[in-house]
């Protein structure tokens, strides 16, 4: 997308909704990355949850260089060389660890970490982090949670991931510490198999409205 190093900060200013995507076949990694581009979609977090997602996102980032394609799920350093390999440009952990740390910084990435408490919060703030994953979003204390932070904690921006729907997406948009949300309601791994271009490009449209 650019030659410029990105940050957080600057992946998540690219849009209020990045879709959350499991692939199953690399072959549909590029029609996706084009129909979420042609509505409005410029970012992406393909999670390492399948044999095909390093596949996936290396075709994505060789044939669609306008798509900013992030890798999930990173449990490990190990995982992170093998994103940034594959043309990652940036990573998604669901919790973290100072190995998850040590990985990305490594692989020279730049990492949305993940975390659900706020001693874990305030443990990222103190390494350096000023964006945070809040995975699972809905299990783990919903909209009102996040807001609550806002007072003790209003250095830090929070991008919720887990449970989000289309339908309860704008209350945690509304919060002041949300600049994105992470949904896997645009692109769910059954459209995808389904080659359905056409409704994946209505939910994505309407999510870049949100």
């Amino acid at each position: 997308m650019t030659d410029k190093i990105m940050t957080i900060k600057d992946v998540l200013a690219l849009g209020k909704v990045m879709p959350v995507i499991v692939i199953d076949d690399a072959a549909h990694a590029v029609p996706l990355a084009e129909t979420l581009l042609a509505n409005d979609i410029k970012t992406i977090e393909i999670t390492l949850r399948t044999a095909a997602a390093l596949d996936a996102i290396e075709t994505i980032a060789s044939h669609c260089p306008e798509m900013l394609v992030g890798a999930g799920t990173i449990l490990s350093a190990d995982l992170a060389q093998k994103a940034a390999s594959a043309g990652a440009s940036f990573i998604v952990s669901p919790g973290t660890t100072d190995a998850v740390i040590k990985g990305c910084h490594d692989a020279k990435l730049p990492l949305l970490p993940g975390a659900s408490t706020v001693s874990e919060m305030m443990l990222l703030a103190e390494a350096g982090f000023h964006f945070i994953k809040f995975f699972p979003a809905m299990a783990a204390g919903g909209p009102n949670f996040i807001k609550s932070l806002a007072s003790p904690l209003p250095h830090l921006g929070f991008c919720p991931t887990g449970g989000i729907t289309e339908a309860t997406a704008h209350q945690w948009l509304s919060l002041t510490n949300v600049p994105c949300l992470g949904g896997s309601w645009i692109a769910p791994a059954k459209l995808i198999n389904q080659a359905d271009w056409d409704s994946i490009g209505k939910n994505a449209k309407a999510a870049s409205k949100l």
